[in-house]
């Protein structure tokens, strides 16, 4: 009898969810929120407008892509915990912390079970959507957590009405829920509203479930769709111009996106949460369980969260990103932009007003590991340094870290050029080659200045003001090239003892300047090494003594750029500035204090004398 008569017996109810087709449906879902980052990107302008939202979705779901999708599991239970794991140790910003937390909460309603039925998967996602929910310490109605309300709330509904209702009509009927949630947040939040655009993290998840639903309609989903949101044509300018007259009011308390694994026995979400609200910390996240989660939070000083942290566990992996300098970005894109890491000793302020952005390095005490200058400040280490007798080590930042910088700004400009460290005396320059090669290598450009601290920061600082005039990357790369050899940098160790464990000074130096009571000179060659040069007997006048040596050693006839930096010696630099000054030429002249990453093997009371012609 033909099932269209009306006498067919009713159709029998769909089968089970197994790991294997939810395997392949997140995975499409995934691709296309990746293919879609730089339209979210786009439109991110809540809480502030940073322009990174498509960036950390990515991040966060790349993380899942290439480890827990990438290998058979055995049942629903096992793939969905391996996927909620492994978004709490790759989740980045608030959007992905929470997804993360989302894909937890699913991971924890399903437990072991080898497959479900369209009810199970329903009341899975309830509880996951409360559980993403609670990660956060001040839900903000308008954001993710609404679109994934009402798309679980629409699972439920439409599971207890229509129990024999084919999968992928049952899966679009919450989708169009989904997607009604998305165009009502700009009525929920005033800002998205007046920057005419919707959530981008709640404009993610709905891409991440338009992925999963093309995949249910056997039409791929490797990229966006035809007829795309037409979104991902806007402008960024369009977006953020509304905007931009409020980059000066982004709260200094909150100016950090800052974020960590915590690991260990019994973590107590409830009790991390107190924590960051006692230190006055906005856009909270707490996203895992009992042995690992995911702390994000905005705060005023990223090593006083990770201190507050460690008290409940181990941290690890800790990142922060400074959002006025990404909505500066994300308001103002432009053809090049210039990025260094945080052995350059820039003066402060700018950074900020050359658009200049800075990857910190490592430095840890023992196991603890520090942001350079973020995680922990110049004059915390210093502390730390003088008091304790065990010595600090540093160490280039991951590959992770350059890709996620380079990406990110990619996303607002044409090219980006990184002035780095010399190569010859960290891996610093070879991890942002890497980072280059595995991203979009035709845009990104790695230049060695075979220099360091304030010498790396004019050659920084001449890249970003070539950079401001419009310049594109090949004349960036050429202007800071002539520069190069003519960028001189001398440093006076009081303590050598650091540098020659770092290997920095050979040990025979070491040996005579303690033998002979000698305060030795040292200058960076042209291959980038600090090699000893000569030295001051006796500690008279030192500062004044160490200028009159580098005046001797320069070009004479020069207007110069001078940048002085001291390892907690802030009257030795003054007096060296100040007399540097009385015998040449200085154009500008900053003092600045030479950060943890340097200041590890220069050693307290060290003196640093940088210069660089004004012109060419």
């Amino acid at each position: 009898m033909s099932a269209t008569t009306p006498f067919a017996s009713p159709l029998p109810p769909p089968g089970p969810i197994r790991a294997a087709a939810l395997r392949h449906a997140l995975i499409a879902g995934v691709r296309r929120v990746i293919a879609r980052r730089d339209a979210l990107n786009k439109i991110n302008v809540f809480p502030v407008p940073d322009g990174d939202t498509g960036n950390n979705l990515a991040l966060t779901l790349s993380t899942v892509l290439t480890g827990a999708l990438q290998r058979r599991a055995g049942g629903v239970g096992r793939l969905l915990r391996r996927v909620g794991d492994e978004a709490i140790d790759g989740a980045r910003g608030n959007s992905g912390a929470i997804l993360a937390q989302f894909f937890s909460g699913l991971a924890d309603a399903v437990g072991s079970r080898a497959s479900l039925d369209r009810r199970g998967l329903a009341e899975a996602a309830r509880a996951a959507s409360r559980s993403a929910r609670s990660a956060m310490a001040d839900p903000k109605e308008g954001t993710m957590i609404s679109v994934i309300h009402a798309f679980a709330e629409a699972l439920v509904h439409a599971a207890e009405q229509g129990e024999r209702q084919e999968l992928r009509a049952w899966f679009e009927s919450a989708l169009a829920q989904a997607r009604i949630a998305l165009q009502r947040t700009p009525d929920q939040l005033p800002v998205l509203r007046k920057a005419g655009v919707v959530d981008a993290g709640a404009q993610g998840f709905v891409d991440l479930l338009e992925g999963i639903g093309d995949f249910l309609a056997r039409r791929g989903a490797s990229g966006p769709a035809d007829g795309a949101d037409d979104r991902s044509d806007l402008d960024i300018g369009d977006v953020h111009d509304a905007l931009h007259a409020e980059l000066d009011d982004i709260d200094p308390r909150h100016r950090w996106c800052t974020e960590c694994l915590l690991v260990g026995e019994g973590l107590d979400r409830a009790g991390l949460q107190a924590a960051m609200s006692d230190l006055g910390a906005d856009c909270v996240v707490v996203a895992g369980g009992a042995h690992r989660v995911k702390v994000h939070a905005h705060v005023a000083r990223p090593s006083a969260m990770f201190e507050a942290l460690g008290r409940f566990g181990r941290v690890e992996s800790t990142k922060a990103d400074d959002m006025l300098a990404q909505a500066r970005t994300a308001s103002a894109p432009g053809g090049c932009v210039v990025v260094t890491d945080s052995s350059a000793d820039l003066p402060d302020g700018l950074a900020d007003a050359l658009n200049l952005h800075v990857i910190p390095l490592r430095v840890n005490f023992g196991e603890q590991d520090y942001l350079d200058r973020v995680g922990i400040s110049p004059a915390e280490f210093y502390a730390r340094l003088r008091h304790e007798h065990l010595l600090p080590r540093t160490s280039q930042p991951p590959v992770g870290d350059f890709r996620r910088q380079f990406d990110f700004l990619l996303s607002h400009h044409a090219e980006v050029v990184y002035i780095g460290l010399s190569r010859a005396v960290s891996g610093t320059l070879q991890a942002a080659e890497a980072a280059a090669q595995r991203g979009d290598a035709s845009r990104t450009h790695v230049f060695d200045t075979a220099n360091a601290a304030g010498g790396q920061a004019l050659l920084a600082i001449a890249a970003a003001e070539k950079a401001a005039t419009g310049a594109a990357a090949a004349e960036v790369l050429a202007h800071v090239a002539a520069l190069k050899p003519k960028t001189l940098t001398f440093a006076l160790a009081r303590d050598i003892r650091h540098a020659v464990r770092g290997g920095r000074v050979p040990r025979w130096a070491g040996w005579i300047a303690s033998v002979l009571r000698a305060t030795p000179i040292a200058r960076v060659v042209p291959e980038g090494r600090l090699k000893p040069c000569a030295a001051l007997f006796g500690e008279t006048r030192a500062p004044e003594r160490f200028a009159a040596y580098v005046a001797k050693q320069v070009p004479a006839g020069t207007r110069w750029r001078l940048i002085v930096g001291h390892c907690d010696a802030a009257d030795d630099a003054a007096a060296l500035l100040a007399s540097l000054k009385a015998r040449l030429d200085i154009a500008e002249g900053w003092l600045v204090e030479t950060g943890p990453a340097v200041g590890a093997h220069a050693g307290p009371g060290a003196l640093v004398a940088c210069l660089q012609p004004v012109a060419l």
